[in-house]
């Protein structure tokens, strides 16, 4: 029988090691923050180092275990560098989260090469290393859940964000194909594939020329992209953390290869 003590346990990371790539963005912060108030070491990993401190010292200030690390995740050798030092440090690793990502906008018609080559080494590149590093370990150990990021954007085509979308789509079938290569040793992969979230990465579209938001042009963004969802809101960064949580715990210890889209209802898939 279930209890409300199992229903906890379920979902409690005490005891366990977590990296979080990307910690120092939106999303990224959010989710090392959940995985941290679920009892998990959390290691807060960006390319912006004092972000990454940032997001470590905010989980530190309200009792939880954190560290940081400068992290660059389309250098080949670094993910693998910092998770040897992890594991090294805190006995292994139970818990990747490859969140770290860029966007360019362009139609696939005037994509520059370089910026296509730019994006490829961070959202995917990035994530396959991670996988490969993460893998390796908790394959050694036995177990672990890797949990990659995705995009709604792999659901359905829209245009000129074409170049994000192949890349999401990439890390939707290197998950698939990880589970399967690793799923015997207690190694579980899935992707989380978010619809509209108001992040760092969407702020682009209403930041004034000095940085700051421009509030009326938020509003005038989010208010049509709320009225298109069947449950009538954006998403929040919370709203995907939690979707992490699920597959991070051991509540979804029989969940292995699967896309799981926090989209409002936007896109619907089997």
């Amino acid at each position: 029988m279930e209890t409300a003590q199992s229903v906890r346990t379920a979902f409690d990371l005490t005891g366990r090691v977590a990296l979080v790539t990307g910690a120092g963005g939106s999303i990224g912060r959010t989710t090392a923050e959940v995985l941290a108030a679920a009892g998990a070491t959390v290691i807060c990993a960006d390319v912006n180092g004092p972000a990454a401190t940032e997001t470590a010292s905010g989980i530190l200030g309200l009792g939880g275990r954190a560290e940081s690390a400068e992290l660059d995740v389309s250098v080949r050798g670094a993910a693998e560098a910092l998770v040897g030092h992890i594991a090294a440090r805190h006995g292994g690793l139970h818990v990747m989260c490859n969140i770290a990502g860029i966007m360019i906008d362009s139609t696939i018609i005037d994509l520059d090469p370089d910026e296509f080559d730019r994006i490829l080494s961070v959202n995917l590149k990035g994530v396959v290393y991670g996988c490969q590093a993460a893998g390796k370990v908790m394959v050694a150990q036995g177990g672990g859940s890797i949990v990659n990021m995705a995009s709604a954007a792999v659901l359905a085509p829209a245009p000129g964000i074409g170049p994000y979308a192949i890349c999401k789509a990439g890390v939707a079938q290197l998950t698939q194909t990880m589970a399967v290569e690793v799923g015997e040793y207690g190694v579980r992969v899935n992707t989380v594939a978010p619809g509209f979230v108001p992040s760092n990465m969407t702020a682009r579209y209403y930041t004034n020329p000095d940085g700051t938001v421009n509030e009326e042009t938020k509003a005038a963004m989010v208010k049509p992209m709320a009225r298109m969802t069947p449950l009538r809101r954006v998403g929040v960064t919370s709203d995907i953390a939690y979707c992490v949580l699920y597959l991070a715990s051991d509540a979804s210890s029989f969940v292995t290869g699967q896309l799981l889209s926090p989209n409002g209802g936007v896109s619907m898939h089997y």
